[in-house]
């Protein structure tokens, strides 16, 4: 059967029937794996004494935990040599037990030590955080602002940066020569016979209100134009009785038409 493992810093012992640290031999003894018999009690302690000579640095509890153990298989060895005694054997018993609580306790540091030691290591599996730097900041700008004029100086930044609208008016429809001639060309037969005033055949505006008074006079002009055009062509007739007053027109083949002054009328 295979020895129990241990990782223990005890004394490396060679004796007479093993070879290894004194916490595995004192184990092993426990539990009556190893022939106490043929271990000799003078080399154990010599080689203890040697051992704890070796190791000046070794602190005071661990040499005491030492102590132990090799006490512990001494009482042990004892056991096997001398003869049974009630009296001895009660007083063994009490030492028995003094000595196993002091294994116990050994055991439970030894335990804690593995997993201290299977915790992470810091400065090998995590780094402390870095010292923050003492730093003294010197401000040379000379800057004094408050937020209203934080604020104020960020729009004029907006306003500067943003894309600039132009201005697009709305295009305006003019009424054309083409137009009037066409117009006036639908008309000159579904009028009355007779002089008409011109603005009769203007374009109706409609019930819109948002007529532009240019679009009004560029229709009187075109129409104007139109019925100039018309005259020089010999399809209609043209008057005018004095300056400014209204115009009027009548198709040239028109020759019963009424008066002129029924025009106006």
């Amino acid at each position: 059967m295979n020895a129990p493992a241990t990782t223990s810093i005890a004394p490396v012992l060679r004796l007479d029937g093993f070879e290894g640290p004194l916490d595995l031999l004192l184990d092993l003894a426990r539990a009556q794996k190893v022939d106490l018999a043929r271990i000799s009690i003078l080399a154990l302690v010599e080689q203890y004494l040697a051992a704890v000579e070796a190791a000046r640095a070794v602190k005071l509890e661990l040499a005491a935990d030492w102590l132990v153990m090799a006490a512990w298989l001494a009482w042990l060895k004892s056991r096997l040599l001398l003869p049974a005694d009630p009296a001895a054997a009660e007083e063994g018993e009490i030492a028995a037990e003094v000595l196993a609580a002091r294994l116990a306790e050994l055991e439970a540091m030894v335990a804690a030590a593995r997993l201290l030691a299977a915790r992470p290591q810091l400065g090998l599996d995590q780094f402390a955080r870095g010292a923050p730097e003492d730093l003294i900041e010197i401000d040379r700008s000379d800057l004094l602002l408050d937020l209203p004029q934080l604020m104020t100086a960020w729009l004029g930044l907006v306003r500067r940066t943003a894309p600039r609208r132009v201005y697009r008016p709305r295009p305006i429809r003019f009424w054309t020569t083409q137009d009037a001639l066409r117009r006036l060309g639908r008309m000159l037969g579904t009028l009355p016979p007779g002089w008409n005033r011109l603005d009769r055949f203007l374009p109706d505006p409609g019930d819109s209100e948002d007529i532009d008074p240019r679009q009004q006079r560029a229709a009187l002009a075109s129409t104007l134009l139109a019925g100039l055009e018309l005259a020089r062509d010999g399809a209609i007739e043209l008057h005018q009785e004095s300056g400014f007053g209204p115009i009027l027109l009548r198709a040239a083949n028109d020759t019963n038409a009424p008066t002129r002054e029924a025009a106006h009328g």
